[in-house]
């Protein structure tokens, strides 16, 4: 008989989905819910503008970050993993960074495709937060 594990691990599958074979595990019951906090509300934007957008975590995510486009009609696409990575497809305009609790999505030279709505989302601990 094998003794107790000191942890226990769950695997997300909706993230190891989402983010391409990028593995998370958390040790259960590791914090509280994390509440995701994003500005501006709404941006206008002209072709060829940098936009940025911000998210705020209540609490450290490292760079346990993941940011999604969704239009109306269409599933969310993921658009950048891990902060900065990004997501086999993505155009080089899109771009992220920040660790711990700010981060930033920044789109260089803005197309008329962009508009959608966007939204952060920590991939730190469950139960996973926009």
């Amino acid at each position: 008989m094998h003794p107790a594990p000191i942890l226990s691990f769950f695997l997300d599958f909706v993230t190891l989905r989402a983010i391409d074979h990028y593995f998370l595990l958390h040790p259960s019951g590791s914090c509280g819910q994390i509440v995701m906090t994003q500005n501006p509300e709404s941006v206008t934007a002209s072709p060829g503008d940098t936009v940025t957008m911000y998210c705020k975590a209540s609490q450290s995510i490292g760079s346990w970050l993941a940011w999604y486009k969704q239009k109306p009609g269409e599933p969310p696409q993921l658009l950048i993993y891990r902060t900065n990575s990004r997501q086999t497809g993505t155009p080089a305009r899109f771009s992220g960074s920040g660790s711990g609790t700010d981060f930033t999505l920044t789109i260089t030279g803005i197309l008329t495709e962009d508009a959608a709505v966007y939204s952060c989302q920590q991939v730190y601990s469950d139960p996973l937060t926009q």
